[in-house]
């Protein structure tokens, strides 16, 4: 573990908690990316060199299925990754790379890596999340064909803090919160792969800590719920996580009986599963792209109602809000053939796909009603990406055709937000997706750990859209919940309550956090530390006044 000596005073460093709760420990430093592989000298034997390229990338595959997942959801992306450390596209074009130009096969699998990163990376989004991951097959592959040790986190003897420039997807699926105590690292923000998956372990994380890693570090202290990372020149000793544990019944009220249902995100029958047995009172948000993703053609709607029969079965008898596909531009699917667009962020995506292919959404909107039928769920259907009040009354009239009483919109755009009263009269519900209204509200890239800061949910411009929402949706009687990730902070969760948000839905882990803490506090304490956090000039101070606003309540009670 590494050690050395700090000038003093020790470091405190800030960045964007993600995932809350304080541990320390002695620090491990996750081995970084293998240095840029030479150019030359050329290969005696070039066929023999290419040669050396698929075995090498066929053992990173295998390493990566032969590793255990914490979570349904970490066992996704380890086998996503070892398909792409297989994938034949990558290790031809590195072979041919040998072949042609007489390159090591090193410095051949790093050039076609990032080819293929740099063709996801200008689609934005999650094509260019899928971009890092190329990167991380890439480091994995050249250290193999070195004989060297590959990159990512490495075998633990003992509790830690874990430091790191990034982590790869791969590199957290399998995290042991028995021995990684908390995280902190220099890049990331706050929806990436980084945060989904500490959250859903329970570990303490930081992301976008700037100058990390410019300190020698023997112990640290990380609180994930200030973003908050003090390094110490020795190691400390380890501390568990002190994630605070209050008695939840199941039922999501403030503590004096104001009703808020704390409902769950999922996109698989497993996350169903666990929604239930984290005592969802019902959910939020069912993304159907699970469906779509690896389709060469649209699947019928027999293959998708069986398939969302399969995530609503363990949830009959529960109000559930499915998003129809939200594809297009960042997500491109094979069969939609839409071609290249210059800013794919701001492009055709979401609803905005179905406006030129109607019978797509239709069929989807049709499978969707025989599906809630056989199960018996209590199913609203909503679209994503809407911008206007007239997209709004588009979605809900072909929604209600296809026999959907319940139909909302999600509004992840200030568009959307800003035209509050006329949007809420065109549905019955809204949904605000906090990561996009962030990404759009700032112009940062959610992705973008340069950015993370401007993406921190706890941003008072960002509130303020989600409070005006909120405050038409109870002019009009239309309800407005929040389904982005600022619904999984406890403390963020209640101050939304406080500002008129009806529901919270957030991932399984989140939901005894979330029930917890709005049933600590009434619904008072929470519209003064709404109105507080609305105030603030940063996220850091939105989050100080609002922690001064539910303290000054529990000195009192």
């Amino acid at each position: 573990m590494a050690t050395g000596s700090l000038p003093h005073p020790t470091p405190l460093l800030r960045g964007v908690g993600v995932s809350p709760g304080t541990a320390a420990g002695p620090t491990v430093r996750v081995t970084e990316r293998p240095p840029e592989p030479a150019v030359g000298p050329p290969p005696d034997d070039p066929a023999a060199e290419a040669a050396r390229i698929a075995p090498a990338a066929q053992e990173v595959s295998d390493s990566l299925r032969e590793r255990t997942a914490t979570t349904d959801e970490a066992a996704a992306v380890l086998a996503a990754t070892a398909e792409m450390a297989a994938d034949p596209s990558l290790t031809s074009r590195a072979e041919a790379l040998v072949s042609e130009r007489r390159l090591p096969a090193e410095r051949a699998v790093h050039e076609a890596a990032g080819e293929f990163a740099e063709m996801l990376g200008a689609a934005g989004g999650l094509m260019a999340e899928r971009a890092r991951d190329v990167l991380d097959v890439r480091d994995r592959i050249v250290a193999r064909l070195r004989g060297t040790v590959p990159p990512g986190v490495p075998d633990l003897d003992g509790p830690c803090v874990l430091l790191a420039r990034d982590l790869a997807p791969a590199d957290t699926a399998d995290l042991d919160p028995s021995l990684v105590l908390a995280l902190a690292t220099e890049g990331g923000g706050p929806t990436g792969h980084t945060a989904v998956l500490a959250r859903a372990l329970g570990i303490p994380a930081v992301v976008a800590t700037r100058g990390l890693l410019e300190h020698p570090a023997g112990g640290a202290d990380v609180d994930g719920t200030t973003g908050e990372v003090t390094l110490h020149a020795e190691a400390v000793p380890a501390r568990a996580a002190a994630v605070a544990e209050v008695a939840w019944d199941g039922t999501g009220r403030t503590h004096d009986g104001h009703p808020v249902p704390v409902l769950a995100n999922v996109g698989s029958p497993a996350d169903a599963r666990a929604a239930m047995e984290g005592g969802a009172e019902g959910v939020g948000l069912f993304r159907t792209e699970f469906c779509f993703l690896d389709a060469r053609t649209e699947p019928s709607e027999a293959a998708q109602r069986e398939a969302y029969r399969a995530v609503l079965e363990p949830l009959s008898g529960l109000p559930v809000v499915v998003r129809t596909l939200d594809a297009g531009a960042d997500k491109p699917l094979p069969f939609l053939s839409m071609g290249d667009e210059p800013n794919p962020a701001l492009g055709v995506r979401g609803l905005r796909v179905a406006f030129d292919r109607p019978g797509l959404l239709d069929r989807q909107l049709s499978a969707i009603a025989g599906a809630a039928a056989d199960t018996g769920a209590r199913v609203s259907v909503m679209a994503p990406m809407v911008a206007t009040a007239a997209e709004a009354r588009w979605f809900a009239e072909r929604a209600r055709a296809a026999g959907l009483e319940r139909v909302g919109v999600m509004v992840e755009t200030p568009a959307a937000a800003l035209t509050g009263p006329a949007l809420v009269r065109a549905v019955d519900f809204v949904s605000v997706g906090t990561n996009d209204l962030a990404q759009y509200t700032f112009a940062a890239d959610r992705l973008s750990g340069a950015l993370a800061e401007l993406n921190d949910p706890w941003q008072p411009a960002l509130l303020r859209l989600v409070a005006e929402l909120a405050r038409a949706g109870q002019e009009h009687g239309v309800p407005v919940g929040v389904c982005g990730e600022a619904a999984a902070d406890p403390r963020l969760a209640g101050v939304l309550a406080g500002a008129g948000v009806s529901s919270l839905s957030m991932s399984a882990a989140a939901l005894a956090p979330v029930g917890s803490v709005l049933a600590e506090h009434t619904r008072e304490a929470f519209g003064r530390a709404a109105r507080a956090a609305l105030a603030a000039d940063s996220p850091q101070e939105a989050r100080d006044a609002a922690a001064r606003e539910l303290a000054a309540e529990e000195r009192g009670l």
